[in-house]
């Protein structure tokens, strides 16, 4: 058994000594971006989960520097989300009273347990789960989760006060009920910053647009308190680093939080897989899907013991480390560490950042995380796969986030196996030979249908030409064996011309070589 090597223990160690001072410069302005960034949001997702709002903070530190060093993707960037937030309350606030000691305990305990099972499967090599989700798919819950992002700031950017809904188009429903309470500065603040942000953009592209455009909006409430004296600000809270949290390691409680924790690791891996390819397809990025695996689960794991709560990828500060330029994890790590920083030092400026502007910010985001070019490339290319990609973003608005992906997994396996069900077949008359060229694997969802086609054919000899048969399994062999005896009871033979040995040799195992009633040549 070869022993680990230093690069497969410390993946980090064969990206970071390429770093440069520019790309260090880079990812440390991005990391300061994406951390103005994580602080509310990390906030509202503990509030979520029924947790005090410094977990948030603590969730955004830990699990995200070991997600970033260990990890193999360039943006993704982990922490708490609004969907892994959701399904921890619902699957914990039935055991405990939500912010209670006890309720944060479950919750670390719920979130080791999912980082033990996510890192087996990373060490087991099961990261190739993430090739069911399809480009379409990606593509579908990139716009899906895009809008889903948009609707849930428009409270925000609008100055209401609405409670959290569980789809998108509930929370939509409940934005129009409340559109006579518009703030209309706080609108105001928000479009500006909407406006002062794409004006960044164009002009200066590299620089941190978005923490520029909450500077500026900042100090416009703090300039004009008569007109924007109310509006909203980002909680003020009390930050330190986060504590250790010892965790009892109870059996009755590990059995009653097991099925839970194994559902909500597998909605955590799925979602970080997801937003993870596809901003490495954006970024023209190869990705190390059991990589990624193992350092979601090892995040998890440590996180847990550093009163870190369940984190996954997030597709807002993901997609503004991709906006702006990331060069490397380092912006992860950056991230990371500027939490820890103002969690401590900052808290006051922080307070100081108006809720609107950090909507009209958000909003940005959403729109540069749509690919515009791979969904016309898309309608261009293949009408069913098209099909995926808008059942998979009409999903994400209807359902859940999970449960969207999901479906966006299955309609793809369906067109797939409705795909190959019916192989390429070409036929064509040379004397008394019907001749059959069949261009894919036979298998149980395709064998009825080249059974079929055989049935119609009236030739003495029934040639199939097989050079591109890659696959037969048992379904498939005992329907040609069929045809076989049947063809050979009317003084007539199947053949396989030019089929490959491996397809032979499981041709010949149902009866043996001998009594194989198929017929072959080279």
């Amino acid at each position: 058994m070869a022993f680990p090597s230093r690069h497969s223990l410390f993946p980090f160690l064969t990206w970071l000594p390429r770093q440069t001072r520019a790309s260090v410069g880079r990812d440390l302005l991005v990391g300061l971006s994406g951390a103005i960034l994580a602080l509310p949001q990390s906030i509202a997702y503990a509030l979520i989960a029924g947790l005090p709002p410094e977990y948030g903070l603590y969730a955004a530190i830990i699990p995200v520097l070991i997600a970033c060093l260990w990890g193999s993707s360039w943006h993704l960037i982990c922490g708490p989300t609004a969907a892994i937030s959701i399904v921890l309350y619902a699957s914990v606030s039935p055991l405990a009273v939500p912010a209670s000691e006890d309720y944060v305990t479950l919750i670390l305990l719920l979130t080791l347990l999912a980082g033990v099972f996510q890192w087996l499967l990373g060490l087991l090599r099961f990261g190739a789960l993430v090739n069911f989700v399809s480009h379409s798919v990606v593509l579908g819950f990139t716009l899906g989760a895009a809008v889903v992002i948009a609707i849930g700031q428009l409270p925000n950017l609008l100055g209401l006060d609405v409670p959290n809904q569980a789809t998108a188009l509930d929370s939509l429903l409940m934005v129009f009920k409340h559109l006579g309470e518009v703030d209309k500065p706080s609108l105001a603040l928000g479009l500006a910053t909407v406006a002062v942000g794409v004006i960044l953009k164009l002009l200066l592209r590299r620089w941190p647009t978005l923490l520029i455009t909450l500077i500026l909006s900042g100090l416009l409430v703090w300039l004009w308190p008569a007109m924007f004296g109310h509006v909203k600000l980002v909680s003020a809270f009390v930050g330190r680093l986060p504590p250790f949290s010892p965790l009892p390691l109870d059996l009755d409680l590990i059995l009653r939080l097991l099925p839970s924790a194994v559902a909500v690791g597998m909605l955590g891996l799925v979602t970080s897989l997801s937003i993870a390819r596809s901003l490495s397809a954006r970024s023209q990025q190869l990705l190390d899907a059991n990589q990624e695996v193992r350092a979601q689960g090892l995040s998890n794991m440590v996180g847990a013991f550093f009163s870190g709560s369940l984190s996954a990828g997030s597709f807002t500060r993901s997609g503004l480390s991709y906006e702006a330029g990331a060069c490397s994890p380092l912006a992860g790590v950056f991230s990371a560490l500027w939490v820890a920083l103002f969690a401590i030092f900052g808290a006051n400026l922080i307070a100081h950042i108006p809720i609107p502007a950090m909507a009209g910010s958000i909003l940005l985001i959403a729109w540069g995380l749509v690919d515009h070019r791979g969904i016309r490339a898309l309608w261009r290319v293949s009408r069913a796969e098209f099909l995926v990609m808008a059942l998979t973003c009409i999903a994400t608005l209807l359902l859940e986030l999970q449960t969207a992906i999901y479906a966006g997994v299955l309609a793809s396996l369906f067109f797939y196996l409705k795909r190959t069900s019916q192989p390429r077949v070409q036929h064509w008359r040379d004397g008394d030979e019907d001749i059959l060229r069949v261009g894919g694997s036979i298998f149980f969802g395709a064998s009825h249908y080249l059974q079929v086609r055989l049935q119609r054919m009236h030739g003495v000899r029934v040639v199939i030409e097989a050079q591109q048969i890659n696959f037969i399994d048992y379904s498939g062999v005992e329907m040609l064996h069929q045809e076989a005896r049947r063809l050979l009871q009317q003084d007539r033979s199947l053949t396989l011309r030019g089929a490959r040995p491996p397809v032979v040799e499981e041709l010949r195992k149902l009866e043996g070589a001998e009594k194989c009633p198929i017929r072959f040549e080279d």
